[in-house]
């Protein structure tokens, strides 16, 4: 049984579908299992803090520049040959490679991972146009064959075992029914194979964009994305804003977070650089290149200074592999395009937050996440943001996140109201302390929607105080002199 995207507003029922799945919660939990053993052992040997914090300052260093950096990357780009395209909106990206494609005569464009691409619904856009879109990463091949979307970041076909993987591509491609991996990775990548030596334009995503050479870092395992970049006569990159960098000495500290968070690698089996098409000496390579550069939000969100740290974000996943929350129900129970702790921050910005109203609470708040972010993204404390904002409404401006908040019931503001007063005066705390274990007999066994998964706690007999004075009493007495 595959898990389909489940529509917007619905992270409840796509969490009860995922939980209700035996298939899926065995997949994504030896799945997770793995990945974080593989991060701890490719750490152990390194003094991690420092690194993190090196990586957030770079982040935040290229944030701080944002504007200027783009500038001098489009100059710099520009002047090696690329042709760089500015998109307000993932529809008008899409229009301008759609254009692109179409003046070129392109029939065909083979794909490597991006995650900008899912999110502006590419592959669609350009099948409507009459253009052959295919996937080229084996895992986001098999989520196409299958027909939906990816449910992880960096392993978009993590939600299938190899039962269901073998038995796609034998309904799909013809394979032959196999438990063996690596034949069946190796029957997928020759029918790729063949699609890279015909297809008219190739697109890739961009992991780091550096502004003072004019680079377009791109990090993969599997050789699909040299070969979109430079098979095809045409290369579109296509990237969000913010994954531009100041300099090429930043990307060796980035680099070495990203692959050990993402898969517990000291380093990927490719690393490329893209920072010119062809030239008249070189016997290979796209005779054009461009970069389209996404906005969709990302500007908004760099207008707030309390979030912009969702921007640091370098696409690791590591918060996905830790997350209690996703772990048991995976990625298509969100809904939404990044799923995970680091969705929960994101999607409100990108689809505003009456859209994506449940996101912000489907947490636990534990902190892992933020325990194992790379470049340190304070998630807990932005998603008690977020969850305010849908508090009070009325306190969102359009300009920072789409949509007016979503007001809650006034009783339920009001018993927070009293709950936060009562937690500020250590008086009244004491005092509904007192009050609270003299009416423990009359507390009700449900509590609205809450009990529906949890048991009502129970105050106890005598608050923590009164046991204190009286085993302080008890060891009092145990001490004094016998007459």
């Amino acid at each position: 049984m595959s898990l389909q995207t489940i529509p917007l507003h619905s992270f409840d029922a796509g969490a009860q579908a995922a939980l209700n799945n035996p298939q899926v919660r065995r997949n994504f939990r030896q799945a997770m299992d793995g990945l974080m053993s593989k991060r701890a052992a490719a750490f152990a040997d390194w003094e991690l803090e420092p690194l993190r914090e090196l990586g957030a300052a770079i982040r935040l260093r290229a944030l701080a520049r944002l504007p200027e950096l783009l500038e001098q990357l489009e100059a710099n780009l520009q002047k090696q040959g690329v042709q760089v395209h500015w998109a307000q909106t993932g529809e008008e990206a899409c229009q301008i490679i759609r254009d692109i494609c179409q003046a070129r005569g392109a029939k065909s464009v083979i794909k490597g991972k991006s995650m900008v691409s899912e999110e502006m619904e590419l592959n669609h856009f350009l099948e409507a146009a009459g253009i052959e879109a295919l996937e080229s990463d084996l895992g986001e091949y098999i989520v196409q064959l299958a027909e939906e979307t990816p449910s992880h970041i960096i392993m978009p076909a993590i939600h299938k075992n190899t039962d269901e993987i073998s038995q796609l591509l034998h309904e799909k491609t013809g394979t032959e029914p196999s438990h063996d991996v690596d034949y069946l990775t190796a029957s997928a990548r020759q029918q790729l194979r063949e699609k890279f030596m015909t297809a008219d334009v190739g697109i890739s995503g961009v992991n780091f964009a550096v502004a003072e050479t004019g680079t377009l870092c791109l990090v993969e395992n599997e050789g699909n994305g040299r070969l979109t970049t430079s098979v095809p006569a045409c290369h579109i990159a296509v990237t969000g804003i913010e994954k531009v960098i100041e300099k090429l000495e930043d990307v060796t500290p980035l680099l070495a977070l990203l692959t050990r968070s993402a898969t517990g690698q000291h380093i990927t089996t490719y690393f490329n650089m893209v920072s010119a098409p062809r030239q008249a000496d070189e016997k290979d390579g796209p005779e054009a290149v461009h970069l389209v550069l996404v906005d969709s939000g990302r500007s908004a969100i760099y207008q707030d200074e309390a979030l912009l740290d969702t921007l640091r974000c370098i696409r690791c996943g590591a918060c996905m592999n830790h997350c209690p929350v996703y772990t048991r129900i995976g990625g298509h129970a969100y809904g939404t395009t990044y799923p995970g702790p680091i969705g929960k921050i994101l999607m409100p910005h990108l689809l505003g937050l009456e859209a994506t109203q449940d996101l912000p609470s489907a947490s636990t708040l534990c902190g892992a996440c933020a325990e194992v972010c790379p470049v340190k993204i304070p998630i807990p404390r932005l998603l008690q943001r977020l969850r305010k904002e849908a508090v009070d409404g009325d306190s969102l401006r359009p300009s920072r996140v789409r949509g007016h908040g979503v007001k809650r019931h006034w009783r339920e503001r009001l018993i927070w109201s009293v709950w936060r007063q009562i937690h500020a005066r250590p008086r009244a705390y004491r005092w509904a302390g007192n009050l609270l274990t003299r009416l423990r007999g009359l507390m009700p066994k449900q509590l609205g929607g809450w009990t529906r998964v949890r048991t009502l706690p129970k105050p106890a007999a005598r608050t923590l105080h009164q046991l204190m004075q009286t085993r302080d009493a008890q060891t009092k007495t145990a001490q004094e002199p016998r007459a």
